[in-house]
C-alpha cells in the first residue's frame, strides 16, 4: 500500500458501484492514469490486475460501492487498488482446471510478481498490487 509521507503522490481515484460492470470503468481508470503519466508499457497488466482486484470486491464484499486507485509510485512504478468495505482478507486458493472462476488472486501475483497485499481499515480493507513498468515491457 501506498506509505503516507511528506508529498502527495500522483493519483487518480474513482468510486464505482460494487457490480460486474464497473470492471470496464476501472480499467478505463487506469487507462486514462497510465496514459497520463507515459506508462503505457505496464497498461495491459495494470487493467487485468484491477480488473482481477475489482472482481473480487464485487463477489466477496458488501455495501454498494468500491474506490478504484491508480498511483504513480515513480518513474516505473506504478499501484491499484481496491478499496471496499468488507473485513475479509481475500486469500489465493488453488483452481481446479474444470473450474471457471477462483485464479484472480494468483494472476494478480503473478502480474505484480508478488507485490501485492491487503491494508485493514476500520470499516474494511484496501486490496493493492504494484506493478513495473519495466517489468510489463516485451522482452523482460
Amino acid at each position: 500500500m501506498v506509505e503516507a509521507g511528506t508529498a502527495a503522490l500522483p493519483a487518480y481515484t474513482e468510486t464505482l458501484p460494487r457490480i460486474p460492470e464497473s470492471a470496464r470503468a476501472a480499467r478505463r481508470l487506469t487507462h486514462l492514469a497510465l496514459s497520463a503519466w507515459g506508462m503505457g508499457g505496464a497498461r495491459d497488466a495494470a487493467e487485468i490486475v484491477v480488473s482481477e482486484l475489482l472482481t473480487n470486491a464485487v463477489l466477496h464484499a458488501r455495501r454498494d460501492s468500491v474506490r478504484v486507485t491508480v498511483t504513480r509510485l515513480g518513474e516505473e512504478r506504478v499501484q491499484v487498488a481496491v478499496v471496499d468495505l468488507s473485513r475479509e482478507h481475500p486469500e489465493p486458493r488453488p483452481a481446479g482446471s474444470n473450474e471457471e472462476s477462483g485464479r484472480g488472486l494468483e494472476i494478480v501475483d503473478a502480474l505484480s510478481r508478488g507485490r501485492w497485499g491487503v491494508e485493514p481499515l476500520p470499516w474494511g480493507k484496501c486490496v493493492w498490487a504494484e506493478l513495473s513498468l519495466l517489468e510489463a515491457e516485451p522482452g523482460e
